[in-house]
C-alpha cells in the first residue's frame, strides 16, 4: 500500500499543477456584460404640468399621492441619466 499512496501524491500533484498552468490559458471575460435597457421618459405638455402642478397643490399636507409623485420625480431623472450614458 505504501507504493501506491506515494503514486498517486505524484499523479494529484500533476493534476493541481496542470490545472493551475490551464486556468492561466483562459481568455476573454467570465461574466458577460449585462446589456442595460433605460425606460422612456414621457414628455408632458406645459399646459398638463401647470394643471398637475395646480391640483397637486390642492392635496391636503402629506397626502400619500404628493409622496408617490416625488418617487416618480426621482425615478424620472434616473430614467434621464441612464439615457445619457
Amino acid at each position: 500500500m505504501m507504493f501506491n499512496a506515494g503514486c498517486w501524491k505524484r499523479q494529484l500533484a500533476a493534476l493541481a499543477i496542470a490545472t493551475s498552468l490551464l486556468s492561466g490559458c483562459v481568455t476573454g471575460v467570465s461574466n458577460p456584460p449585462i446589456a442595460t435597457v433605460c425606460p422612456p421618459v414621457v414628455n408632458y405638455p406645459r399646459e398638463f404640468l401647470a394643471l398637475a402642478a395646480e391640483e397637486l397643490e390642492l392635496l391636503p399636507d402629506g397626502s400619500a399621492t404628493a409622496g408617490m409623485l416625488a418617487d416618480y420625480s426621482v425615478m424620472r431623472d434616473q430614467s434621464r441619466a441612464c439615457r445619457s450614458r
